[in-house]
């Protein structure tokens, strides 16, 4: 059981993470942030030339030596819409986890782009009753400690604490 619920995400992949108490404080530093789950945007991960038969934008040429023309095949639509459904899995985890663990705290690191996609499905954690702190920047690659030290640098989880204290 943990009062917080992080999640970090940059868009390819999300990292979920639970801010643990440690058995004896008087021997151990903590709280510690486990990692207990991870998931991936496989559209993200997929480059352009295979999840699109050409991989070519922009303009084309007409055949016989004609004038070039521009053409639009909609990829920013279709990306945009990757971003959402991903935005939608990536809340519908962190609530399952968040509840699982019974965290009155839910605490989302994204960068400004993804999170303005989240934002639309905050619903998803608010029903649960749980309090939503939001953080833009990206950190998806950082390790757990380094997240652990920024977000309670910026007062939005407990800090480590060294034994005894």
């Amino acid at each position: 059981m943990s009062d917080y619920c992080v999640i970090v995400t940059g868009g390819t992949h999300a990292r979920f993470f639970t801010l643990e108490p440690v058995e004896f404080p008087e021997l151990e530093s903590g709280p510690r942030l486990i990692e207990c789950g991870k998931i991936v945007n496989p559209e993200k991960e997929i480059a352009g030339r295979d999840l699109y038969t050409d991989s070519k934008v922009g303009r084309g040429h007409a055949p016989h030596g004609g004038s070039a023309h521009g053409y639009d095949d909609h990829r920013s639509k279709h990306n945009e819409e990757f971003d959402r459904r991903f935005a939608h899995k990536v809340l519908k985890r962190a609530s399952s986890i968040a509840q699982a663990n019974q965290a009155r705290y839910v605490v989302l690191v994204a960068p400004a782009n993804i999170l303005g996609l989240l934002r639309q499905e905050l619903d998803i954690l608010r029903k649960g009753g749980m309090k939503v702190h939001i953080l833009a920047k990206d950190m998806a690659k950082f390790p757990p400690k380094k997240i652990h030290d920024h977000l309670a640098k910026v007062q939005m989880i407990p800090p480590h604490k060294r034994p005894g204290t």
